[in-house]
């Protein structure tokens, strides 16, 4: 296999710019979807017991984000390595690695599935739920904002070749192709 292109997306943009980025991203789409779903439910009033599910959510999300871009692989049963870090001291964060190359297929699949799982959901359930659609909007536009990182690979990976093999390594991730 040949290294056709080697990615480190913070490397590139920055870690604080990619912070910036996606609170940016989150707090727009929050201000775009909010008064729309506001208008159609008509309601000026919230149920206030739904703060402390938010705040427990919103600390479980990016774990649980990380579990959404493993459950493809587990569904295609790809061999993987899960570790589980904490970048705080009391905080945990899951990696993976895989065993074997992705395919290009494979790959959007691991990078769309928290979008398809958590935000689709999400923003469904704030038009389902309206004494808690307040709080289902703000859980759901902070994981958009999350997944703006997920959507830079997605970019990667769609301008790659057709036939192209997807790595992650420690720092980002390789894209590889065959040799002839």
């Amino acid at each position: 296999m040949n290294c056709w292109k080697s990615i480190n997306i913070t490397k590139e943009i920055g870690h604080i710019r990619l912070f910036l980025i996606s609170l940016i991203i989150g707090v727009l789409s929050f201000l775009l979807l909010y008064v729309p779903i506001s208008l159609l439910h008509g309601t000026t009033s919230f149920n206030e017991s739904g703060i402390f599910p938010l705040i427990l959510g919103i600390l479980l999300l990016p774990v649980l984000h990380s579990f959404m871009n493993i459950l493809p692989l587990l569904v295609i049963r790809k061999r993987i390595k899960i570790c589980i870090k904490s970048k705080f001291k009391w905080y945990p964060t899951l990696y993976f690695n895989t065993e074997t190359h992705l395919s290009k297929l494979e790959s959007l699949l691991v990078g769309l599935a928290p979008t398809v799982f958590i935000s689709m959901p999400g923003l469904l359930a704030s038009f389902v739920f309206t004494d808690f659609y307040g709080y289902i909007l703000i859980f759901t536009c902070t994981h958009i904002g999350i997944t703006f990182i997920d959507f830079l690979f997605l970019r990667h990976v769609i301008r790659a070749p057709r036939r192209a093999f997807i790595q992650n390594v420690h720092d980002g991730f390789d894209i590889l192709l065959k040799e002839n």
